[in-house]
């Protein structure tokens, strides 16, 4: 069964980290819990403005 879970390094800047560790906490959830949220959010943007993304599972 593949996993749906995909792990991603991210290389990011250690200050600019921090502080979005600081938002996500403020938030009440954990870093990667906080990207997800915002690549959930980009991607409606997207999919809105341009239509639905549409992925070849192959």
């Amino acid at each position: 069964m593949e996993d749906k879970l995909l792990r991603y390094t991210l290389r990011v800047d250690r200050l600019l980290f921090q502080k979005f560790r600081y938002i996500a906490e403020s938030e009440g959830r954990s870093a990667n819990k906080e990207i997800e949220q915002y690549l959930k959010k980009r991607v409606a943007e997207f999919e809105k403005e341009h239509g639905e993304i549409e992925i070849n599972h192959d």
